[in-house]
């Protein structure tokens, strides 16, 4: 018996972009609304960080409703990712697939410890929160690379134009967030008071983190991915 999934599956990816905005806009606006966070648009501005927006009340119940289910999501998009590839190569590299499941499940984890323990002020959590911020980055960002030169070689292999676009962009992306993490520590350590141009970096890698999530979505629908679910059916009698 066979039994195909032809949209739920392949739209996990635009799930995946989708949840994190819902996550830090709805709950900065609950918190301007309440008047827990000043008015303001830290992508340019900077006045607050993403962990500020989750970090009281009401607007951190949002925060956390969503990004938990979100920390479980992305662990099972890197596990589909990997099918996902090894379908469009046999000859895909263990090493490159293992790279992807570590980085993502790294990734996954350390958020769930991260919004964990957002909004404590004992020091050990504070470290358990800041362990969290780091590795969910680095996780992330390094699940995304892998996956992105992964394709960009597949693509040449298929001689696909919308895949190697996708590459393209995907690698991109991928380029300008360690960038932009570079010039994160460049800023901190000659500005006197970094925390704004932090909070703004912050925001705009965490924006491009989503970017990547689409554009990973469209190349799955140019494929026409879909899921196949195969069971025995236990004869009758």
């Amino acid at each position: 018996m066979y039994l195909q999934s032809h949209m739920l599956f392949r739209f996990i990816p635009l799930l995946a972009a989708a949840l994190p905005l819902v996550a830090m806009f709805g709950a900065l606006w609950i918190g301007i609304a309440s008047e827990t966070l000043p008015a303001c648009f830290p992508p340019l501005d900077g006045s607050i960080s993403i962990s500020a927006t989750g970090r009281k009340p009401p607007g951190s119940f949002l925060f956390r409703a969503v990004m938990l289910p979100h920390a479980l999501l992305l662990a099972f998009l890197w596990y589909l990712t990997v099918l996902w590839l090894r379908s469009l190569d046999t000859d895909l590299r263990r090493s490159t697939t293992t790279a992807i499941l570590v980085s993502g499940l790294v990734g996954s984890l350390a958020l769930i410890v991260y919004v964990t323990f957002l909004g404590t002020k004992e020091p050990f959590y504070e470290f358990m929160r800041r362990v969290g911020i780091y590795f969910g980055y680095l996780g992330t960002a390094l699940a995304q690379l892998f996956v992105a030169l992964a394709l960009a070689r597949i693509s040449k292999v298929l001689s696909d134009e919308r895949l190697r676009k996708a590459a393209r962009f995907l690698v991109a992306v991928c380029v300008v967030t360690v960038c932009l993490g570079i010039l994160n520590s460049v800023l901190k350590a000659v500005l006197e008071d970094a925390n704004a141009s932090e909070n703004r970096i912050e925001w705009i890698a965490s924006l491009l983190m989503q970017v990547y999530f689409f554009v990973l979505f469209l190349a799955w629908r140019s494929t026409e991915m879909t899921a196949l679910v195969r069971v025995r059916k236990p004869r009758v009698g």
